[in-house]
């Protein structure tokens, strides 16, 4: 019998690399009686054959943060452990071979000064000296970060074991994870068996660290882990004479990437059109799949010519082995949603050498103090709604997603494959006038509309592409007579109950003692004042609300709510799917309601922040006079089953005003030049609400919900960020996010989003600046440039909306 304890605090099943840093970074925190199960051998699935680049800069600050944190890591591993990581600190190098890819990765470059990772731009001829060996013909520029580096990824992992095991931890292989004891949302107890007998071991706490068996893992825990393994190809060559250390080279318009091992080459890639793989086999360990140089060969071709000396050495191994990739290629960590003690660290999508250290780390501080140590939005499970674990969809988009790692990065790029899996109440209707949709957690949204003629499809470019003049024309429209467009995919959570109103009031920090009918703009708080959501709430009823939340966090801030529930007599509930939602905005949106409606639009009877039930058509409705553009609006709430009718109605009495149809697009460039804010890029749960500038939605004077003690803090403490929003003065280059502020020259912080305003000019951005000790007046008094792909540009700085700054074209 296995030498296990019949009782642990946790129990981490899979024994790679990323479960044995969970393991190491628990205890770390000086967690005890951890416990990592591994049916097979430490590193025995995809770990042993992963190509050990360890690279830090990733697409947002945080997901730097933790790359960066685990080449630290592995840079004093040896020295803790006495294990040989293989760490060096080689540098890469990324080339561009068109004007659209340098321009990505000079981008990239700017964001990655504004997250400190030394970088450099770097042209042709300096590519070719940091790297004799590449044939530069085509190559239009590079860049060149020198702290990247590359390790034996076997050895890390055991690193990280026996540091684990130093500190108390109990890894044992060849000990497979069975079965569960289920109460309720918890987890009680892991069955285990291996050669010799079964056992059970009793836990409060369960990581499924389980790789490409993670799905399948999640299933047995009660969890939804959506991930698929699929092949993943590099060759190594023999022996080549005189070969150096050289830094690691990717090559992301031929799908390649290069690096020095030993004398030898290893060349790998990422093929636009991969090959799924499974089911696994139970008894996989350590194997290779079958060899398919067919689908190789083409990489193979170009990759000779990048690097001639490939041409003169043999091929010592061809290599074909399983990584596990995720819907949208961000890996899986936290707290699942399904159950209030199972969490997850799976689907790395070939980078779990670089993630590891930092993820184990995250996951082991969220775990230790009970909530999230930074914003972790882009990885948090919770984002992976339930039907992306479907296996259909999974393989489908899985042939995409690992040929995304090295695309083309394109603002605005959507997914190809997978596609129409949710649909809206008025999707055929938007499709027939030319809608061009996008996906956002498998919803097909109308991001914006086709001219007659115009292909109804996107040409992606750094540059304005070609919906630019078609989003000025919808953004155009709703400032100045009226729009609309589909708000149906935001999620719809109905709270209802006795004790609704002291729930609501408990959970959020807005003061929800409103009449029936009341709208309120509110955010969810955590312990530190950081925004867990950013929402609408309308009563509906004495023990009844609607709140409404962002599509891509449905699932999040219901999953918040249930586990802030605690002993009040609730019952919550998603209905998004019930009702479609159209958004009737602009000047002129009262005259198209008062043309379809007997009902009262007037100040007097639906001021703003009011909803009302309506007749409109020989249907009915509910009107919700709010706005994220800062217009005039409407939101109309409409059940499934009338929708179609709806629309049609609206639609044709908006032909005599020149209605129209817009996208999520124009909804985005309006909000911006609001200066409202976008949950997940402007506010986070590391953001406090005052810092944010949304102070004014929080009931300070309540006397109990979460968060109210940070946010008194901060109010007597004073500001250390402000939230401000800038515009370029040059109306010619564009803002996406992530680009560097300058303040009186120094950098000072990044762009959180970015898009172009239309009504104003130029393109426009939002912002945390350090304003510690300062009044306004003085920020304001500073020059502002804005990092756009190494150049700076010239900024006008505001702490109100540059755009109706008193919001009287919402009110009138």
């Amino acid at each position: 019998m296995a030498d296990l304890p019949s009782r642990a605090r946790v129990v981490i099943i899979g024994g790679g690399v990323i479960g044995c840093s969970v393991a190491y970074h628990l205890t770390k925190q000086g967690w005890q009686d951890v416990v990592l199960l591994e049916r097979k051998q430490l590193t025995s699935g995809t770990t042993w054959h992963a190509a050990g680049l360890i690279a830090q800069l990733r697409a947002t600050q945080n997901m730097t943060k933790l790359a960066k944190y685990s080449q630290e890591l592995y840079g004093t591993l040896e020295e803790e452990t006495g294990v040989a990581t293989g760490f060096k600190r080689c540098g890469s190098i990324t080339v561009a071979l068109t004007e659209e890819r340098r321009e990505e990765i000079y981008r990239q470059a700017a964001m990655a000064r504004a997250f400190g990772v030394d970088v450099e731009e770097i042209s042709p001829d300096e590519v070719k000296a940091k790297y004799e060996h590449l044939n530069i013909n085509g190559v239009v520029g590079g860049v060149y970060l020198p702290k990247d580096g590359q390790g034996d990824p076997a050895n890390i992992a055991l690193a990280l074991a026996k540091g684990a095991r130093q500190r108390g931890a109990v890894i044992k292989e060849r000990v497979k994870a069975t079965g569960v004891v289920r109460d309720g949302r918890r987890i009680t107890a892991v069955n285990w068996e291996d050669e010799t007998g079964q056992g059970t071991i009793e836990c409060d706490h369960v990581v499924n660290c389980a790789g490409m068996w993670g799905r399948e893992v999640g299933q047995m825990l009660g969890v939804n882990v959506p991930l698929q393994a699929c092949e993943h190809f590099y060759i190594v060559t023999e022996a080549i004479e005189g070969l150096q250390q050289l830094p690691v080279l990717r090559v992301p318009d031929e799908c390649a990437y290069y690096k020095e091992d030993a004398g030898k080459m290893l060349l790998g890639a990422f093929e636009p059109n991969a090959k799924p793989w499974g089911p696994i086999p139970q008894d996989f360990e350590f194997d290779q799949l079958p060899e398919d140089f067919d689908h190789f060969e083409p990489i193979l071709e170009q990759a000779v010519e990048r690097l001639p000396m490939l041409a003169e050495a043999g091929i010592h191994t061809f290599f074909n082995g399983p990584e596990s990739f995720t819907p949208d290629d961000a890996y899986h960590l936290g707290l699942a949603p399904e159950m209030d003690n199972v969490w997850v660290a799976a689907g790395f999508n070939s980078i779990g050498i670089q993630s590891a250290g930092g993820a184990g780390m995250a996951l082991a501080q969220w775990m230790d103090a009970g909530e999230k140590p930074f914003d972790l939005g882009d990885v948090d499970i919770s984002r992976m709604q339930p039907f992306m674990g479907n296996k259909t969809f999974l393989m489908e988009r899985s042939k995409e997603t690992l040929g995304l790692l090295y695309a083309d990065h394109f603002p605005f790029r959507q997914k190809d494959t997978a596609r129409g899996v949710r649909r809206t109440p008025f999707h055929h209707h938007l499709k027939e006038q030319g809608a061009v949709f996008g996906e956002l957690s498998g919803w097909e949204r109308a991001n914006w509309f086709a001219r007659d003629g115009q292909t109804a499809e996107y040409a992606y470019s750094w540059k304005r592409q070609n919906f630019f003049d078609n989003v000025a024309e919808e953004h155009m429209a709703v400032r100045e007579n009226v729009g609309m467009y589909d708000m149906s995919s935001f999620g719809k959570i109905r709270v209802e109950g006795p004790d609704a109103e002291a729930f609501m009031n408990y959970v959020g920090g807005g003061d929800y003692s409103v009449p029936n009918g009341k709208i309120v703009y509110t955010q969810f708080l955590n312990s530190r004042g950081g925004i867990e959501a950013d929402v609408t709430v309308t009563r509906l009823t004495e023990t009844a609300y609607l709140v409404v939340t962002p599509a891509a966090t449905r699932l999040a801030d219901q999953t918040w709510m249930e586990r802030n529930r605690g002993d009040f007599n609730v019952v919550i509930t998603d209905v998004t799917a019930g009702e479609g939602v159209l958004a009737i905005m602009g000047p002129n949106s009262r005259k198209l309601l008062q043309a379809v409606s007997p009902n009262d639009f007037t100040n007097a009877t639906n001021p703003f922040g009011t909803a009302q039930e309506i007749e409109i058509g020989m249907g009915v409705a509910r009107a919700h006079r709010v706005t994220y553009v800062g217009e005039l609006g409407w939101e109309i709430y409409v059940s499934a089953d009338q929708a179609g009718h709806v629309f049609e109605t609206l639609f044709d009495a908006g032909q005599s005003m020149d209605l129209k149809l817009c996208g999520m697009h124009m909804m985005d460039t309006c909000r911006i030049e609001k200066g409202f804010r976008h949950f997940g890029h402007d506010i986070t749960c590391e953001d406090h609400v005052m810092e944010a500038g949304l102070g004014f939605a929080v009931k300070k004077d309540k006397p109990d919900f979460i968060g109210r003690e940070a946010v008194l803090d901060k109010q007597e403490q004073g500001l250390n960020m402000r939230m401000v929003q800038f515009k370029l003065t040059d109306p010619e280059p564009l803002l996406y996010h992530n680009e560097p502020i300058l303040r009186d020259g120094e950098l000072v912080g990044y762009l959180s989003s970015g898009a172009y305003g239309h009504a104003l000019g130029g393109a426009m951005g939002l912002g945390y600046v350090p304003c510690k000790g300062e009044k306004p007046a003085d920020l304001l008094a500073s020059t502002f440039e804005i990092d756009v792909m190494g150049t700076r540009v010239k900024a006008e700085a505001s702490l109100k909306p540059m755009y109706d700054p008193k919001s009287e074209r919402v009110k009138v």
